[in-house]
């Protein structure tokens, strides 16, 4: 979490020592902080609460809208809804169109990039470095739709990817230590239990010793595969930086989708509807 990084790094020290009793900066912390508690809110009370934040952020001053607009985007996801994240995306152009350019980090055209691709929502921007935001999202995209993998499963089996041709595969990146990942869990073991029949394989790929894997598996009675990745080498070569991430491959072996974060039940669902699964 930036936490107003992005703005209170280009103060001087003398700057930043006055800056203390600036009204407006207290204001800026003060909406971060409810930024922050969003993940404490139940799940029908987020999408209110979202939007209410996305208001107040777009009234900051431009030294602070843009870091605040940054965080507001890695408290939303896609669980949130589309509408939702696309008041969010509109927050976040709105901040790099106020914001002179040094308090505009690259982590904000990041993410409005990875919304725009992902939960697709509308973007209108003409900048040069959302642009390049965006050629490096393909470029990722390019390295994981040609990525290939050979690992181990808790059990001792081997899964080559190379050989799930005619199966519709999701690729979950995840970690026992990431709450996030193991809320999602039983999605992805409800959608395993209810596709498998019409080709699902599930993968769940993480770097976590193999023992910490299989008192999982036993604890939350996971049923598809969980795979060893010593030293996060196929995360790495997946290009994935934050989990919990998903990867869906249709039956050829093609890349035709992949989450944001953690979608919702209809969410996952429109997801493999992406590979022809219904």
């Amino acid at each position: 979490m930036l936490i107003l990084q992005t703005a209170m790094l280009i103060l001087s020290s003398a700057a930043f020592l006055a800056a203390q009793d600036d009204p407006a900066l207290a204001a800026a912390k003060a909406l971060d902080q409810q930024i922050l508690k969003l993940n404490t809110l139940p799940q029908e009370a987020r999408p209110r609460a979202i939007r209410e934040l996305a208001a107040r952020v777009r009234q900051q001053p431009a030294s602070y809208v843009a870091a605040l607009a940054f965080n507001l985007s890695a408290d939303s996801g896609e669980s949130d809804g589309r509408e939702v994240l696309q008041d969010v995306a509109n927050t976040m152009v709105d901040a790099i169109h106020r914001s002179p350019a040094k308090y505009v980090s690259g982590n904000l055209y990041s993410a409005l990039a990875s919304l725009a691709r992902y939960a697709h929502v509308a973007v209108s921007l003409d900048d040069a470095k959302y642009t390049a935001a965006i050629s490096q999202l393909d470029a990722d995209d390019r390295q994981r739709a040609a990525a290939a993998f050979t690992l181990q499963d808790i059990r001792g089996q081997a899964w080559d990817s190379k050989n799930l041709r005619g199966k519709v595969v999701l690729v979950n990146f995840w970690s026992t230590s990431c709450p996030p990942c193991r809320e999602e869990m039983p999605d992805l073991e409800q959608l395993y239990q209810r596709f498998r029949a019409l080709g699902l394989v599930v993968l769940a790929i993480s770097g976590d010793p193999v023992t910490d894997l299989r008192n999982y598996a036993a604890a939350q009675k996971v049923s598809f595969p969980l795979l060893m990745d010593p030293d996060d080498k196929v995360k790495q070569q997946f290009r994935v930086a934050g989990i919990p991430k998903s990867l869906l491959y249709d039956r050829e072996g093609k890349l035709v989708g992949q989450t944001l974060d953690r979608p919702s039940a209809s969410g996952w669902i429109e997801l493999l509807s992406l590979a022809g699964l219904h």
